[in-house]
């Protein structure tokens, strides 16, 4: 009888530590900075250091070991399977809240305020409409509305058919590699690559539009918050999910991977098309209805 592999089990490690400290000075730095603490640019970016040097280092080292053949195992295979799945449903959970901040805004908190049997309505802002997207808020002496809403079929449809181009081309790199066809691996992962770097240069573009011609920031009103919170956090996503097909282009070009062998792409793969998902919902339910 063969010798059975072992399920490989890493030495212990100081890097989870080390991640809480720099999410910790990052998150909390953002906060600050977000309400004019002069701390707070300082500790984002000493937590952003950290943070870069963490993912350099720990990412590394998983790689290190995979080419040493220290993960060629079927439970570490279905271990790191279930961490990505688990990390996706976080990802979902995450933008759950602010979809769910931005239903009942819309549904709830708007329609309340603007109901003639509404204390707050009569008493505070007897004006109040109920609209959405508000532009005109119940106190704008506090918060300025936008002048006008973002478009729906300019920047946000174009970027729609950028994300959804970049699913296929991430799957035809996928197909690829299972049917060892190298160049067209590469091609494609390139591409996805591209249309990444293309849909965040659109986005960029769409918030110098948003803050300098229509007036539109974090500061006015809800669907300012709503708005940048979303799109921001999701463009955040693309940034990182972009990054990672860059690292994984280079690992092909490195020949880390086989067809029988490429979960990291794999994960990457998964992260992305979470990504194609969430940004279908945000053009509808932010720019569309």
């Amino acid at each position: 009888m063969g010798q059975k592999s072992s399920y490989y089990l890493p030495s212990p490690s100081s890097w989870p530590l080390k991640a809480s400290i720099a999410l910790f000075c990052f998150f909390a730095g953002a906060a600050n900075w977000l309400h004019g603490e002069t701390i707070g640019p300082y500790l984002f970016f000493l937590g952003l250091l950290i943070l870069l040097y963490i993912i350099v280092g720990w990412f590394g080292l998983v790689i290190q070991e995979n080419r040493a053949g220290l993960l060629a195992d079927q439970q570490v295979d279905k271990s790191f399977r279930l961490g990505m799945c688990w990390f996706i449903f976080s990802e979902v959970m995450f933008f759950g809240a602010f979809f769910g901040a931005l239903f009942y805004v819309r549904v709830i908190a708007i329609p309340l305020l603007s109901h003639t049997d509404s204390g707050s309505h009569i008493l505070l802002w007897p004006n109040f409409q109920a609209s959405w997207p508000l532009l005109n808020n119940p106190n704008p002496s506090v918060y300025a509305g936008p002048e006008s809403v973002m478009d729906t079929w300019g920047v946000p449809a174009v970027n729609t058919l950028i994300l959804l181009t970049s699913g296929v081309t991430v799957t035809i790199a996928h197909w690829a590699l299972l049917k060892s066809r190298r160049m067209i691996m590469l091609f494609a992962q390139l591409a996805t690559i591209l249309l990444g770097i293309s849909f965040l240069l659109m986005q960029a573009k769409e918030y110098g539009e948003a803050y300098f011609e229509k007036g539109l920031t974090l500061a006015s009103g809800i669907y300012g918050t709503t708005f940048f919170m979303l799109t921001g956090f999701h463009g955040l996503h693309v940034t990182i999910g972009t990054i990672g097909l860059m690292v994984i282009l280079y690992r092909m070009l490195r020949r880390d991977f086989n067809s029988h062998n490429h979960f990291a792409f794999e994960a990457i793969s998964w992260y992305w098309h979470f990504v194609d998902v969430v940004w279908l919902l945000l053009f509808v339910f932010v720019y569309w209805m």
